[in-house]
């Protein structure tokens, strides 16, 4: 089994239509989130809230600049995303195809790595999260 998030992604149009339909959009997105509960497949979903109350951090340059809000010449916004643990990328996909969606959204779906495929011997990796441990955070 491999995990893949299912990433919705919209624009302001699309987001206004969902808006629009709250009610019906809750009910069919935990219809949903019950049928993948009932497959097995189901990991976690969250929404998120609206992009003007996020900040933006940008690294492009010697300091790290904050701004609110998205960057101003994104077309399309991550919304939330769905969390699932199925066989196959096709199996993902075909789960994607269900998301409850307003017209105009895309699901972009992602495979999460597994733990075995990020190195966990480094002396990076090793070094920062012991000091993560010994912080309290870890």
């Amino acid at each position: 089994m491999a995990k893949y998030m299912l990433i919705m992604r919209g624009t302001d149009e699309s987001n206004a239509a969902m808006m629009a339909n709250i009610d019906e959009m809750m009910a069919t997105t935990r219809q949903f989130i019950e049928d993948m509960f009932k497959a097995g497949v189901y990991v976690a979903a969250e929404g998120l809230d609206d992009p003007s109350l996020g900040v933006v951090v940008d690294f492009s340059g010697e300091a790290p600049v904050v701004t609110d809000g998205p960057y101003g010449e994104t077309k399309e916004l991550f919304g939330g995303f769905f969390l699932v643990d199925v066989a196959s990328k096709e199996e993902a996909v075909e789960w994607a195809k269900r998301v409850p969606a307003a017209r105009g959204s895309k699901i972009e779906v992602r495979r999460v790595p597994g733990e075995d495929e990020v190195p966990q011997d480094s002396e990076e990796f090793v070094k920062e999260g012991t000091s993560r441990q010994s912080d309290g955070q870890g």
